[in-house]
């Protein structure tokens, strides 16, 4: 079985429906087109033999014809006679024997040997005279002649009329598929070259091809910034692990090699245990991220006092935040409960109040705001520490996305707490954002639903 492409499809179907409207269209054209040559043919006879009468009159005791009368023209022959039949005047074909019955007023067709013919048959009577008839006669061949013609054009035409459709046809069958086209020859070079970047930019349209494009080009702008990330993210893990690898190895060798006493092994297996709980807690993270990416971390939702949680968070820290000199003010709205996953929310404000206090000022303060507003919470962590430039504040929500990355190594932060706090938040239904002046300080907030059941 031959397998068509679609333009071919289109085009043989666009060809045959046109040919079966033209078909249909001259077929009807053709039977009009005969009845009404038989029905002017018919009417040109009763109008010669008519008009006979006008030109015939009786003036003593003759009937006279005027000059004029033609008794053969257009085809029609026209013969007087009188009432038994016996023609005075006129011409009748060669093969017409005359007849002495009469048609009156009345066109039939009769048949002289095996060709068919009209005849008409009108009396008038003349003053003196008596009743006078004129006959015509004409060829039914002369109107079936122009109807064969004419078929015969429409069959000289059809074909020409068939090429125009197939040519018209496969041409805006072409031009509409050319998106098509354009799309499958995109995707291609996507494949074989691997680049992402490539778009079809068909530009605006409403149609579905114009749709499909466009679709397309989203995808492809999704899918380019995924495997970028995807591609960054497995570079910066591979960074961010590397450190502590390396240092395990070195002391590691340094033990083995160089160890004299129980004491100097005692601080290269310190060394070697603080990297490794680095890099555990990185894979940790690395592990729930990418189980956040997949939908595989649950959330274990319960009735929780997140006043009381954010209060436990801020005390936690306040020893931290003392090494430093910052105080932690607490502006705590009493008993706001919700339903929520109590280990994320306490991993959560950790994260922000960590945040605040690695890059808070020396001696500086912390803000913390809890409170309702109406069927929403809304938190706030606050600081007076170095900011934050506008051109970076949509990159802090980025995985291993660092400002200040050796301000960053002091605390061993691997840019990733941020990215956290953006999922769980979302997670719960809510929005964060952040308002932040270089120099200044930083204000990082959250908003959740609030349930009262």
């Amino acid at each position: 079985m031959i397998k068509l492409s679609i333009k071919a499809k289109v085009t043989l179907w666009y060809m045959s429906f046109i040919l079966l409207i033209v078909a249909a269209l001259m077929i009807f054209v053709v039977a009009a087109s005969d009845r009404l040559l038989q029905s002017s043919s018919q009417n040109k006879l009763k109008d010669a033999v008519e008009n006979c009468f006008s030109e015939m009159e009786y003036d003593d005791g003759e009937l006279e014809i005027d000059d004029d009368l033609d008794f053969f023209r257009d085809g029609i022959y026209l013969s007087v006679l009188d009432e038994d039949g016996e023609q005075l005047y006129g011409r009748v074909p060669s093969a017409y024997q005359s007849q002495t019955g009469f048609f009156t007023d009345q066109v039939q067709i009769i048949e002289i040997k095996g060709e068919k013919w009209y005849i008409y048959d009108a009396s008038a009577a003349l003053g003196g005279y008596g009743t006078v008839w004129i006959r015509g006669i004409t060829s039914v061949s002369e109107s079936g002649t122009m109807t064969k013609t004419l078929l015969m054009l429409t069959l000289i035409g059809l074909p020409f009329i068939v090429v125009i459709a197939a040519i018209g046809g496969y041409n805006i069958t072409r031009k509409a598929l050319a998106p098509v086209t354009r799309i499958t020859k995109t995707v291609e070079e996507i494949n074989e070259g691997q680049d992402l970047s490539r778009r079809i930019q068909l530009g605006e349209g409403k149609d579905e091809i114009h749709v499909l494009a466009n679709t397309f080009d989203q995808m492809f702008a999704r899918l380019e910034t995924s495997f970028e990330k995807e591609k960054q993210f497995t570079s910066d893990a591979s960074h961010e692990l590397r450190t502590p690898a390396a240092v395990i190895i070195a002391q590691c060798e340094y033990a083995l090699e160089n160890a004299e006493t129980l004491a100097e092994a005692k601080e290269s297996i310190r060394v070697i245990l603080s990297q490794t709980q680095k890099a555990s807690g990185l894979i940790s993270q690395l592990l729930m991220l990418t189980r956040m990416d997949k939908g595989n971390q649950k959330l274990d939702m319960e009735r929780i006092n997140l006043s009381e949680l954010a209060e436990m968070v801020a005390e936690e820290l306040q020893i931290t935040a003392a090494d430093k000199h910052i105080g932690i003010r607490q502006q705590i709205e009493k008993e706001i409960y919700l339903n929520a996953d109590q280990t994320m929310l306490m991993r959560m404000m950790m994260n922000l109040l960590t945040n605040a206090v690695v890059y808070g000022k020396e001696g500086g303060h912390i803000g913390l705001t809890l409170k309702r507003e109406g069927n929403i919470v809304c938190g706030s962590v606050e600081d007076d520490g170095v900011g934050i430039a506008e051109e970076n504040l949509e990159k802090i929500w980025d995985r291993f996305y660092q400002v200040n990355p050796a301000r960053s190594a002091e605390h061993e932060g691997a840019g990733l707490g941020l990215a956290m706090v953006k999922w769980i938040i979302e997670a719960h239904g809510g929005s964060v954002f952040v308002k932040s002046t270089l120099g200044k300080g930083s204000v990082f907030g959250f908003r959740l639903p609030f349930n009262k059941n």
